[in-house]
C-alpha cells in the first residue's frame, strides 16, 4: 500500500483527511504475529535547501541486530505547518520504505502517534495508511500535561490532553528526560510502553529510532 496516498493537497484538505484517517485507528492490543523484525523511522530536514532526509532502519527482534536501512532524499513539497508534518515528511518515508528488502512487523517513529492536536501524528498516520502496528516515540511533547515520571528506567506517567490520555511520559534512562510514547496504530498504551522498553539498550531513545536518527542525520550532513 506504500505510496498510494496522494500527498499533494492544501492544508485545509490535509486537516479533513486527518479526520477521516483518525476514524480508522485501532488503539488496542499489539502485533498479532511473532515479531522477528522491528523498524525505526526518522526524517531530518535542512532548512537552508528545503530537503528531507528519511531513514528506515530494520533490526532483528528481540536481539536488535542491524539488518538493513532504506534511505531517501527529496525536496519538501508541503509547507512546514505544526500538526501537519506527516504531509511534509510522508513522501520521504514512502520512498525510504520502498527501498527495503525486509519489511518489519512493527515500526517505531521518531515522532508522535495519537499524542497530537488532532490525534493523528506521523506514527498514527502512516500506521493507518499501511495498516501496520506503529508507535510514536518523541523527544518533546506537542500537546498535553504530565507529571514527571520516577527516576528509574521503566517509570512512566500519563500524558493527558483535554481530560483524555493520549500517551505516556516514559523514563528510559537514569538522569535523562523522558520520551513521549503514544500508540500509532494497532497498539494499546500498555503494549506500546512494554514494546518500547524491550527496544531500549541504555540510551534515552530506543534502538530503532536512535539508529534511524543517526542515519537520517548522516544523510543530511553528507549533502551539505
Amino acid at each position: 500500500m506504500a505510496g498510494y496516498q496522494r500527498w499533494e493537497m492544501t492544508p485545509q484538505q490535509a486537516r479533513l483527511l486527518q479526520e477521516e484517517l483518525r476514524a480508522g485507528l485501532i488503539l488496542a492490543g499489539g502485533p498479532e504475529e511473532d515479531v522477528g523484525l522491528v523498524g525505526g523511522a526518522d526524517v531530518s530536514f535542512n532548512r537552508h535547501n528545503n530537503k528531507l532526509y528519511a531513514a528506515v532502519v530494520v533490526l532483528s527482534y528481540p536481539r536488535l541486530e542491524f539488518v538493513e536501512v532504506g534511505t531517501a532524499v527529496m525536496t519538501a513539497a508541503f509547507p512546514y505547518i505544526p500538526g501537519l508534518l506527516a504531509f511534509r515528511e510522508g513522501p520521504a518515508f514512502d520512498a525510504a520504505w520502498a527501498r527495503l528488502r525486509h519489511r518489519p512487523q512493527v515500526v517505531l517513529f521518531d515522532g508522535h502517534g495519537i499524542a497530537h492536536p488532532r490525534g493523528l501524528g506521523i506514527a498514527a498516520h502512516i500506521g493507518v495508511l499501511y495498516d501496520m502496528p506503529t508507535i510514536g516515540v518523541a523527544k518533546r511533547k506537542l500537546v498535553g500535561r504530565y507529571d514527571p515520571p520516577g527516576p528509574q528506567p521503566g517509570d512512566f506517567t500519563p500524558l493527558e490532553y483535554g481530560g483524555t490520555q493520549i500517551g505516556v511520559a516514559l523514563r528510559t534512562k537514569k538522569r535523562a528526560k523522558p520520551v513521549f510514547v503514544s500508540p500509532g496504530h494497532r497498539f494499546g498504551f500498555t503494549e506500546a510502553v512494554d514494546f518500547v522498553l524491550t527496544c531500549c539498550r541504555g540510551y534515552k531513545l530506543p534502538e530503532p529510532t536512535r539508529l534511524a536518527h543517526l542515519e537520517a542525520n548522516k544523510l543530511r550532513k553528507q549533502d551539505l
